[in-house]
């Protein structure tokens, strides 16, 4: 556990196990403890860290300095702070922010980005019109129900009421974040891209559809597409095993 101050914040982050380096990055939802599901497993093979973005959690950065296109300076701090030339990247809804822009930015720095459920911060009308109706989803229906698939606080009550938990935790998150700078990336940016990318979305994603994600990965130059059954926005948290078992595929064939 420790903290490195980047860009006017204080950004926290973990490091579990040896090996190559992977970098998890969670969604507006949630926080390095989003991934307890994944980091036990991975950190049996993998140099794995896990990290709070800029105001979410126990990262500490004024509201005036939430900037998502700081998202990927953030995470090359972090990289820098332990040593580490280069890191897979697999992320989750607003993660993908950081994880795009640090393949597209930095991408001697990143070995294969896994973006699950998220564009990526593709700025394209398609995805500003998602965004804008995840906003409304998660004013009207809260984070925790908008980010699994219908039925699923009924059939895993447990389930859902930890995945609010992990979201109550972000206690100096505004509930507006949305006139705040969007970061992310242009088609343009993608010009010479070449870093392994496999785009995940879910059958019940109701935020970031199916069809949106085969949208966005057409402007990401190589990408590969995956869809998984049974889960809405967060397959990561809903189903594990199978969320698990393709990252793990994927990583092993680009590390």
């Amino acid at each position: 556990m420790a903290t490195v101050e980047t860009n006017g914040a204080k950004i926290y982050y973990e490091v579990h196990g040896d090996g190559p380096a992977i970098t998890f990055a969670h969604g507006r939802g949630g926080n390095a403890a989003s991934w307890w599901q994944q980091v036990p497993l991975f950190a049996e093979s993998y140099k794995t860290i896990v990290f709070d973005h800029r105001i979410f959690g126990r990262s500490q950065c004024a509201l005036e300095e939430f900037d998502r296109s700081l998202f990927d300076s953030d995470l090359m701090a972090i990289l820098d702070a332990e040593g580490i030339e280069q890191t897979a990247i697999i992320c989750q809804s607003m993660g993908g922010w950081t994880g795009l822009r640090a393949a597209a930015f930095h991408p001697e720095r990143v070995s294969c980005l896994v973006l699950s459920n998220t564009p990526g911060g593709m700025n394209i009308p398609s995805v500003a019109s998602a965004l804008a109706g995840s906003r409304r989803e998660f004013a009207e229906r809260g984070v925790g129900t908008a980010a699994v698939a219908d039925g699923f606080p009924t059939r895993h009550p447990e389930a859902a009421y930890l995945y609010r938990q992990i979201g109550s935790l972000n206690i100096n998150l505004p509930e507006d974040l949305s006139g705040r700078s969007p970061g992310g990336v242009t088609p343009e940016d993608m010009t010479g891209y070449s870093v392994p990318t496999l785009m995940i979305t879910s059958e019940y994603d109701q935020l970031f559809t199916p069809d949106l994600i085969r949208e966005v990965s057409t402007h990401i130059p190589g990408a590969t597409v995956i869809e998984l059954p049974t889960a809405g926005h967060s397959p990561y948290f809903e189903t594990p095993d199978a969320f698990n078992e393709t990252v793990m595929a994927f990583l092993s064939e680009h590390i």
